[in-house]
């Protein structure tokens, strides 16, 4: 903290997230993956070192080019936006995000992709696999994401229970729980523990083709083998169950005559890349409503009183 105080010419106390900066609107957010500079002008850009103490990040002075201070904001991020109460409110703080994979993490890439670039209002603190050797989990590696690796088994047994997972979550401070590709269910502690805070991708129009044994190719295979004409990708909050909790959004692409499982695969996951990028957005914003019934709603960022 003093380390980081002394290239701002400020002190920080140990306790700070953010701390904000006249002329230049510098946004320090110290439990970030990075630290983020929001400005109109580059910043200048300074060399730092992350090391994890505890569930706190430590950002020090280094030799080598690791991060740096950046101009990350944009217009539109500074601009405030009227909820649907219809009162005016700035932009809230990034929201702080943790992804689970099983396998290649293509959706996980793409989410984190969309936050570095500023689509998304959030960060991905933390990644949580069943497989620490997937690629997922090698992608969070290299880009300095801790990775906790969960359920305990006989193969893993320095995993984490799910007592213990909840707590760790809990020290990173998550907002939310993205699912993107994580084959296990998710348990009832953790379903209970962030009501209404855990999303999932899947790639069929639930409620068809969802439940335990549909995922993958296993998927699609269905799909064609049912006859069906249209499939695609489903965000959807997680409960106690397999794919059964409440849709927040859908895409359609259709299937071909002559579709293989493979192809219709690939004609999904390029909408899913798109669709979860913006439920997140959305979710990052708190654009999202819940009607009623029950019914999860997204809010337009053009026009706050659409919803879809």
């Amino acid at each position: 903290m003093e380390a980081l105080g002394s290239m701002i010419g400020t002190s920080l106390p140990s306790h700070t997230k953010f701390i904000s900066m006249s002329p230049n609107c510098l946004t320090i957010r110290l439990a970030s993956r990075d630290v983020l500079s929001h400005c109109k002008v580059p910043y200048r850009r300074q060399v730092l070192t992350k090391t994890f103490s505890g569930s706190e990040v430590v950002l020090q002075k280094a030799r080598s080019k690791t991060w740096g201070f950046e101009c990350r904001c944009s217009a539109q991020e500074m601009e405030s936006y009227v909820a649907t109460d219809n009162t005016s409110r700035s932009l809230t703080q990034r929201k702080r995000l943790a992804v689970f994979v099983s396998g290649g993490g293509s959706n996980f890439k793409a989410i984190h992709e969309a936050a570095k670039e500023g689509l998304v209002h959030g960060d991905i603190m933390v990644l949580v696999t069943d497989k620490p050797g997937c690629g997922g989990a090698e992608y969070a590696r290299e880009n300095q994401i801790p990775v906790i690796v969960f359920p305990r088994s006989m193969s893993s047994p320095d995993a984490v229970s799910a007592a213990e997972l909840v707590a760790t979550l809990r020290n990173f401070e998550v907002d939310f729980l993205l699912l993107a590709g994580f084959l296990k269910l998710i348990p009832i502690e953790l379903v209970q523990a962030f009501p209404r805070s855990i999303l999932n991708i899947h790639p069929s129009l639930l409620p068809a083709f969802g439940g335990k044994g549909f995922y993958g190719l296993k998927v699609h295979k269905a799909v064609i083998g049912s006859g069906a004409r249209y499939s695609g990708p489903t965000v959807h909050f997680v409960d106690e169950r397999y794919d059964t909790g409440r849709i927040v959004a859908q895409r359609v692409v259709p299937v071909l005559a002559d579709d293989t499982a493979e192809q219709l695969a690939a004609r999904v996951l390029h909408q899913e890349h798109q669709l979860y990028v913006e439920v997140v957005s959305a979710l990052c914003e708190d654009r999202i409503v819940w009607r009623e019934d029950g019914v999860p709603l997204i809010c337009s960022r053009e026009n706050p009183n659409k919803l879809y």
